[in-house]
């Protein structure tokens, strides 16, 4: 085989992988946590063996679509503290993001969060902290890196960061589980809560030097 037909079938599968995760997005949109490798598969328009052929299980599934809505996310949210604003703005508007991407798909969320929520008796749906802790671990890293390469932080500011990053993923997490279940507030007055509770210190940090500046 040579490498051109290599590379065409490479981009087939590639795409073909995109057009099922879009038909289980499609699904994961209707029923939420209740999303079935069945109905995922109907949707598709092939049998449950082919949807196992490209993604081994549930798990394979899932982790798929939680990669594809995670990096969507993160990009988001970078969009957001790259933005041309005072850094108080940022920080509320980076708050915003993530409230407002939960808010918009709460069914995608409670997917990748909660899919405990959708078992069976004949489908046990998803260890929770197996399949969501790494996404809130990548995030709380990625939020790291950014204080790291934006914020002096003085001595030791690399392990402040990471407990910075993971420390405001966390809050972020249980805030907007907690809002998006009870609703006791609006989005704008959870996101002014929020950034109150973070800018002390962040308030009174400098710029890194040499840094894209925060």
């Amino acid at each position: 085989m040579d490498t051109t037909q290599r590379t065409d079938q490479q981009r087939s599968a590639d795409r073909r992988r995109r057009e099922l995760l879009e038909a289980a997005d499609r699904v994961v949109l209707r029923d939420g946590p209740q999303a079935s490798m069945n109905a995922i598969a109907a949707e598709a328009g092939i049998t449950k063996p082919i949807l196992y052929r490209h993604f081994g299980d549930k798990g394979g599934l899932y982790a798929a679509l939680a990669k594809r809505h995670t990096d969507a996310l993160l990009d988001s949210l970078r969009a957001a503290l790259d933005a041309p604003a005072e850094r108080r703005e940022r920080v509320e508007s980076t708050l915003d993001t993530y409230l407002t991407a939960i808010e918009a798909r709460p069914q995608v969320y409670r997917f990748l969060m909660h899919p405990a929520e959708g078992s069976t008796a004949g489908d046990q749906g998803f260890d929770v902290g197996k399949h969501s802790a790494p996404l809130l671990r990548r995030m709380g890293e990625e939020l790291a890196q950014v204080i790291e390469d934006r914020v002096d932080l003085g001595p030791g500011s690399q392990q402040l960061a990471r407990v910075w990053g993971h420390g405001i993923v966390g809050m972020m997490h249980a805030a907007g589980d907690w809002w998006l279940g009870e609703r006791p507030c609006s989005r704008a007055e959870l996101v002014r809560s929020l950034a109150d509770l973070l800018w002390g210190r962040l308030a009174a940090a400098g710029d890194r030097v040499g840094g894209p500046g925060f």
